[in-house]
């Protein structure tokens, strides 16, 4: 059996129904939160409310905050220094907990359909993008940017 894609998504910019439209059409069954910090500001998006409104969609919810940017990489993207950004993450990459938690979510990515979260729409801007390159480079899977644009679903 061929392996499933690395699912990718950010919520920037999306209701909660089209987020959970886009994870239903790609059949995801896991979300993978890999935000350091698991709260929001846009509603529906902080930890409790998401894995609830996922719950609700069938969809199983985990926090791999040891795949979270740094504060000091999150305060680089912000400026729009993404060169820091990405030095400061791929150095965070190295630490006990981020290697723990990407072996966790490797394992998971080839059990499950997996989706790894966070709040930057632009895949090409976001950790997660270097996190799921991480990952398929370990299992051989295709990845898969999915969006939550209202009007494109």
């Amino acid at each position: 059996m061929q392996p499933k894609a690395i699912c990718t998504i950010g919520y920037q910019g999306a209701t909660v129904d089209a987020f959970l439209r886009a994870l239903k059409k790609a059949r995801v069954d896991l979300v993978l939160d890999i935000r350091a910090v698991a709260a929001s500001r846009k509603k529906g998006f902080s930890k409790n409310q998401l894995a609830a409104h996922l719950a609700d969609a069938g969809i199983a919810y985990r926090h791999l905050r040891g795949l979270g940017t740094p504060k000091r990489g999150r305060d680089a993207a912000h400026a729009g220094d993404l060169d820091t950004f990405e030095s400061v993450f791929l150095a965070h990459m190295e630490e006990p907990q981020a290697q723990f938690d990407l072996a966790e979510a490797v394992a998971l990515a080839k059990e499950r359909q997996i989706c790894l979260l966070c709040l930057e729409r632009d895949p090409s801007h976001c950790h997660r993008l270097i996190v799921a390159q991480c990952m398929a480079g370990t299992t051989g899977q295709a990845l898969d940017h999915l969006f939550a644009d209202p009007a494109n679903l």
